[in-house]
Parts: C-alpha cells; structure tokens; sequence
C-alpha cells in the first residue's frame, strides 16, 4: 500500500516528441504559431456569432460552443508543451497529470456529442424544413447541450477515478506531448482490466453511438438532397452541411489514427497522429466553418470594421 501511495504522489517527465534542443525550438515555434492560430480563430468565430443577431440560430449557437471548447481544450494542453520546449524541467505532478486527463477526455467527449448534435440540426434544417423553427427551439437547443455538457463531464469523471486507482512503480517516462490514457495505462503496473473494460463500454457509447446518429443523419440528408429538382437548390442544401461534414471527418480521421490501435503498439511515434487531433483539428475547424460561408464572412467583416472603428 505504501509503495503504491507513493508513486501516486510522485512526479511524471512528459518527454514530448524530441529531446534534440533543436528540433524543441522548431516545435516550440510550430505549436505557439498553431496555439495563437487556434485562439485567435475560435474567438473570432464566437465573438462573430454572439455580436450579431442574424446567426442567432441553432445551428451557430452549437458551433460557437464547438469553438469555446476546442479553445479549452488547446489551452488544457498547448501551454505546458511549450514550457516543456523551453524548459529542462520536464516533470509533471501526479494531480496535474490527472487534471489533463480528465480535461482531455471530458473535452474529446464534448466534441464528439456536439458534433452529433449540429448533425441532428442539419438532418432537421434539409429533411423537415417547415418544422425546423419548433423543432430546434432555443429550449430544446439548451437542453441538448446541457445534455452533451452533463455526459462528457461524468465521462472525463469516471475514467480519471479510475486512474487514480492505477498503480505505477516502474519507470515514470511519458514519451508523449501530454497526459494521454493510453500511456498512462501502458505505465501502469498494477492491473488494469477493470479501465480497459469500462473504456471500451464507455467509448462505445460516447463515441460510437454518436457517430452511428451521424452516419444515418447524413444518409437520409443526402437521400433528400438527392430529390430535389434544382440543382441550385441541390448545391445550396449541400452546403449548408459540408462545413460540418468536413469537421466530422476530420474529428474522427485523426481520432481513429491514434485509438484504433492495440494498447500495446502504442509509441513516441503516435504523438504525430495526436498532434493532429489535439492541435491541428481544433486550428483547423474555424477555417472549415469560415471558408465558404457567406453568413459567418459578414458577421466576421462587420466585427471587424467595429473594432477598426473604435480605435480610429
């Protein structure tokens, strides 16, 4: 018992992706240029939509909380890999590994269900239009995302009190950016069954039942796109849910990199995959919103010019 005490108190060395002190100043750069990158678009994107009343609908309301949490989430991570970059000091205290971890996963969770909730949004926008008013009220809006707010917590909740029942007595290496499941498991030494078994329980239904609803939403999206005559209104159908689309394939692409994958075949090599959906997704999902939507360019530009205006 005390052997294991002791090494719950003790500290972690997050290693990162290289101990080369140069290529640590070429990371550091990449990832404050991707953090500030990532800040700087998903407030943009949530001041845009909460300074103007035209995109005060379901489907903006969802996506400004998709960017709060992917600005959380960044910030859960990205600062302490850069003071790593910088600093000799690699350690990490036990209950500030654990912290992570229950940020990461509650937030990866939060994603994944906001996701299915802006698919149900588009399902209900382009499959039953002349209901979309009542049946995306602002009161069922809330009590989506109070529903997604509620499972990722307990979510992130279950698998750190799991954790804190690990024991870990071997080496405290973690090649990797930050505290990440898998590799705090493949540290453990003590057995983890009981994780992997509520893992995979969990995972699959935060995860795959999710993405199975959106699956089937854009099966029978597309099958109503498909019968509409004009091919102007085709396209326009379309394009009201490729951003989304673009995002959840993105989601789960690099997700499924990193996890769909033995425990035991994890390696210092898996970080790049990581980086993909811990930094590159969360950057990346502003300019996919952004890119070829008229709506958030004017709310953008009219941001923009009050800004100007005021310091003029």
């Amino acid at each position: 018992m005390d052997g294991g005490n002791q090494s719950k108190s003790s500290e972690f060395l997050l290693l990162g992706m290289s101990e080369s002190p140069e290529q640590q100043r070429i990371l550091f750069w990449m990832f404050l240029s991707m953090y500030l990158v990532t800040v700087v678009g998903n407030a943009l994107i949530i001041l845009a939509i909460s300074s103007d009343s035209r995109l005060h609908t379901p489907m903006y309301f969802f996506l400004a909380n998709l960017s709060f949490t992917d600005l959380f989430f960044v910030t859960n991570t990205i600062p302490k890999i850069l003071v790593n970059l910088q600093s000799q000091n690699k350690a990490i205290a036990y209950a500030g590994c654990l912290t992570q971890l229950y940020f990461l996963v509650s937030l990866v969770a939060l994603d994944n269900l906001i996701l299915a909730v802006m698919a149900y949004d588009r399902y209900v926008a382009i499959c039953c239009p002349l209901h979309y008013t009542t049946a995306m009220s602002p009161k069922l809006c809330i009590l989506l995302l109070s529903l997604c707010w509620v499972l990722s917590v307990l979510y992130g909740l279950i698998h750190t009190f799991l954790m804190t029942t690990v024991t870990f007595c071997g080496s405290r290496k973690i090649h990797y950016i930050f505290c990440e499941m898998y590799v705090l498991l493949r540290l453990a030494c003590s057995n983890t069954q009981i994780n992997h078994t509520v893992l995979i329980a969990t995972g699959c239904f935060i995860f795959l039942i999710p993405f199975g609803f959106m699956i089937i939403s854009y099966v029978l999206i597309v099958r109503a796109i498909l019968r509409i005559p004009s091919v102007s209104k085709k396209y326009k159908a379309f394009s009201t849910c490729a951003s989304h689309l673009g995002v959840v394939c993105l989601f789960y692409g690099t997700l499924c990199m990193v996890y769909l994958k033995p425990l035991h075949t994890y390696s210092v090599k898996d970080s790049v995959a990581t980086v993909m959906y811990a930094v590159v997704t969360p950057m990346m999902n502003p300019f996919i919103y952004s890119l070829r939507n008229k709506d958030m360019h004017g709310a953008l530009g009219r941001l923009l010019d009050k800004h100007f205006q005021r310091l003029t």
